[in-house]
């Protein structure tokens, strides 16, 4: 049997059940780092209580993570490509185990800190190998289905994360205070390595690559130039080097773009796969993922200020009251993926980003009516309506931006969809000092607060309904049907291919990487 053969067989035959295993592994992945985005910030009172950290600390334990994340996650994408997207993978999920225990052991603030950044970096390794996984692993006619999947997983981690937070914060395991909400990762971390040692299989790009360590470090420090500011910014006052350092970052990001120019030609192994932004779908796709981040990073940070500080909701009650959104972008994103997108095509996420955005101006028209006074129950209806907004974006966009993608740069793919997310999220928190903070005066008495935080919520608010009728605009850009919905009905032994639509050529999917095995084969 030609090697062809082989990974169309295994890959779609009926017996084949393995790679179920390993798409619902690679999620608990998933999973484990977006709730691990959002659970700190719920549990950051308690950490300054108990610990006696600092208020540059408790900034640290946040903005470390996402720097170590975001700087490492284009790195991690090729370095799966390179070493097998199984092998980083398990190197990341065991390592981002190991730096919860440390953070849930720590000793002190330092401590804390340090094991953050870790477990941000190993994260960096873990993420990008879930798309690639999945690209690699189910052909093209299932991979709707899968990216919905992935869509609810990412709602509900949006979501879940504030509540468990609160959950753990207020009931005091064993009398550990906030640490079980980094313990919490230990027993799913390593059962999550165990499966995946047993039912993942190993991935590379056919044909041997290097990393490009030059490039390596011309990202890393291009996205610190831009995040570190952004991050740190409003604490410091936004002193006038900040704003020099974003400046440079574009300047090291041409110089990443003309070395890699030289690099491809050179000896065809650069970090960042500059042809991919030539596939129309991934290049737009990207644009709109960037944008999509910025709002996302307005909406979550002034939401949950709005609920416990304008408001004066407990971390349980603000937990609760997001269960709404997060049940209907789960939701919305199974059923756009599945039933929606294989015949509306690009006019679903159209209609998400208008559905968000008439969510948000409802959210707004409700705070203003209610004021301080509003109850839970009120912002369910427009939370339901961005919630369903979202889940029509969030899954068929991560499908639409890797339908053309060729399979052996699924790695960098990756890891360069999670790095623009990251950055409009911090672009997002650079914003909310403007269209949040900026709002509220610097001296307020206790009486004054409440008010001053519900008209800004509702400032920002008018923001992100802009941001997302930016969206909707960009998303003209988009191919009318993803290429794998296009194919749906191809015969099994042609789904592999939606790599043609990138010019790839068909040999480039037809071989598996030199020692990689079909999902479901034996190791």
């Amino acid at each position: 049997m030609t090697s062809t053969e082989t990974l169309s067989s295994r890959t779609v035959g009926a017996g084949d059940r393995r790679r179920w295993f390993a798409l619902a592994i690679v999620m608990t992945a998933a999973f484990m780092d977006l709730v691990d985005v959002t659970i700190v910030n719920i549990a950051i009172p308690s950490i300054q209580r108990d610990a006696g950290a600092s208020f540059s600390q408790i900034q640290w334990i946040t903005a470390g993570y996402a720097l170590a994340f975001a700087a490492g996650l284009i790195t991690g994408g090729r370095l799966g490509d390179i070493h097998g997207r199984k092998r980083l993978f398990l190197i990341g999920i065991g390592g981002f185990t190991l730096a919860s225990a440390l953070c849930g052991f720590a000793a002190n603030p330092e401590m804390l800190v340090a094991s953050r950044i870790l477990q941000g970096a190993m994260a960096a390794m873990m993420v990008p190998q879930v798309l690639s996984i999945v690209h690699a692993t189910f052909p093209a006619h299932e991979r709707g289905k899968v990216f919905g999947l992935f869509g609810a997983i990412v709602g509900l981690g949006a979501v879940s994360g504030p509540l468990l937070g609160a959950l753990l914060t207020e009931w005091n395991l064993f009398g550990l205070q906030w640490r079980p909400i980094f313990l919490i990762n230990l027993p799913v971390g390593v059962v999550a390595y165990l499966l995946g040692r047993r039912f993942i299989t190993e991935s590379k790009a056919p044909r041997a690559l290097r990393l490009d360590l030059a490039g390596v470090a011309l990202v890393t420090l291009g996205l610190l130039m831009l995040l570190y500011p952004l991050t740190r910014g409003r604490e410091l006052g936004w002193p006038l080097w900040g704003y020099a350092s974003m400046a440079g970052a574009f300047v090291v990001f041409g110089a990443l773009v003309a070395y890699e120019k030289r690099k491809t030609a050179r000896d065809g192994s650069p970090l960042v796969e500059l042809s991919l932004f030539r596939v129309k779908s991934f290049a737009a796709g990207i644009a709109v993922q960037t944008v999509f981040g910025v709002g996302l990073g307005v909406f979550f940070l002034v939401w949950t200020l709005y609920m416990q500080v304008g408001l004066g909701w407990s971390a349980l009650r603000a937990g609760l009251t997001g269960v709404p959104f997060s049940i209907a972008v789960s939701t919305a994103a199974g059923m756009s993926v599945q039933k929606l997108v294989p015949r509306f095509g690009r006019k679903v996420l159209q209609a998400g980003a208008l559905v968000m955005a008439a969510g948000v101006l409802l959210y707004m028209a409700e705070a203003h009516r209610y004021g301080q006074s509003i109850a839970s129950w009120q912002m369910a209806l427009p939370l339901v309506v961005m919630g369903v907004g979202m889940g029509l974006i969030v899954a068929p966009l991560t499908d639409a931006i890797l339908s053309e993608v060729p399979r052996e740069h699924s790695g960098s793919a990756s890891g360069l969809i999670n790095t623009v997310q990251q950055m409009g999220n911090a672009l997002g928190l650079g914003l909310v000092s403007v269209v949040f903070f900026g709002e509220i005066g610097d001296r307020l008495t206790p009486a004054q607060v409440g008010p001053a935080f519900v008209h800004a919520f509702q400032h920002a608010l008018g923001w992100v309904a802009a941001v997302m009728l930016v969206i909707f605009l960009l998303m003209f850009a988009l191919p009318k049907r993803p290429a794998q919905h296009v194919e749906g009905g191809a015969e099994d032994g042609a789904a592999e291919g939606p790599e043609r639509g990138a010019g790839s050529g068909a040999s480039n999917h037809t071989q598996p990487a030199d020692g990689a095995q079909p999902v479901g084969a034996a190791r």
